[in-house]
């Protein structure tokens, strides 16, 4: 293990296999971030969603996946060309892991790929004792997913983060109120399917705490691009939390409870969880 990843994993109070496995999973997120500033890609594209809030507004739970968007649609877009970047920051930081593109079943303006390896050969470079990884089964795969939309909306606003590990660079990012916008279309419009994303509504509560306001013309963007808003009208916030209060009646929060547990240490935050409190705090 480089000291470098020596820095960034003592940020972490791991304790046993899970808490190492999480914390493995975002070091490798900002190693990746890293290669893909080095290559330029924040030039043309944006960080969003909830690892962005995590890494860089501290939002306290654990993130999966990375998402990106370009600053104005380019169907010709290739994120392939930006893998070499991350194999080789990913390969300086210690880690052997691989980048792969995600093959499309059907036709979509989003690009996928995954980091991949061993979830066990990368533990053990980070991981001081062997003991704390007992019991995890050889061949386990780490896969974290990134995928970029190359037809997005309009009207979002950016900003400029920096980070100082593995070594100093600089992400470009929605604006909080763009990000809060993006979080809100999730809400609305995620198909769930049997599946409700809990992380979405622990993210809603988070930026509420914040007093946050929502960028209203760039999530009508978004909602008319889901075919859910009528163009010729103008969002407003009052309609907004309308859409939202009926959204809440839809949910089922035992299930969303569910799918956030395992991303979060303080599950007494979940307690309150209801039809009744998600519409209480969006009209407080």
């Amino acid at each position: 293990m480089t000291s470098v990843i020596q820095s960034m994993l003592q940020r972490y109070e791991c304790k046993n296999t899970e808490d190492y496995k999480n914390a493995l999973k975002e070091i490798i997120q900002e190693v990746a971030l890293c290669g893909l500033a080095r290559g330029d890609f924040f030039k043309e594209a944006a960080f969003y969603g909830g690892t962005a809030l995590r890494i860089f507004y501290g939002l306290d739970r654990f993130s999966e996946d990375m998402d990106f968007s370009l600053c104005s649609p380019d169907p010709a877009f290739s994120l392939s060309k930006y893998f070499s970047f991350l194999e080789e920051e990913l390969a300086a930081a210690g880690f052997s892991l691989t980048v792969e593109q995600k093959t499309k079943t059907k036709e979509s303006a989003v690009q996928s790929a995954f980091i991949k390896g061993e979830t066990l050969i990368q533990l053990l470079k980070i991981v001081p004792s062997k003991p704390l990884v007992a019991g995890l089964q050889s061949g386990e795969q780490i896969k974290i997913k990134f995928e970029i939309d190359t037809n997005p909306p309009p009207l979002a606003s950016y900003e400029t983060k920096y980070a100082l590990l593995p070594i100093p660079y600089a992400v470009k990012m929605y604006d909080e109120a763009s990000l809060f916008a993006g979080k809100l279309h999730a809400v609305l419009c995620r198909a769930w399917k049997n599946r409700v994303k809990g992380r979405d509504f622990y993210d809603l509560v988070w930026y509420l705490s914040r007093g946050t306001k929502p960028n209203l013309p760039h999530l009508q963007k978004r909602l008319e691009q889901s075919e859910k808003w009528n163009p010729s009208e103008t969002l407003t916030l009052p309609v907004l939390k309308e859409m939202l209060c009926e959204r809440f009646k839809e949910i089922d929060f035992e299930a969303a409870k569910k799918d956030v547990r395992p991303f979060i240490q303080d599950e007494r935050k979940l307690d309150l969880w209801s039809t009744e409190f998600f519409t209480a705090i969006i009209n407080s």
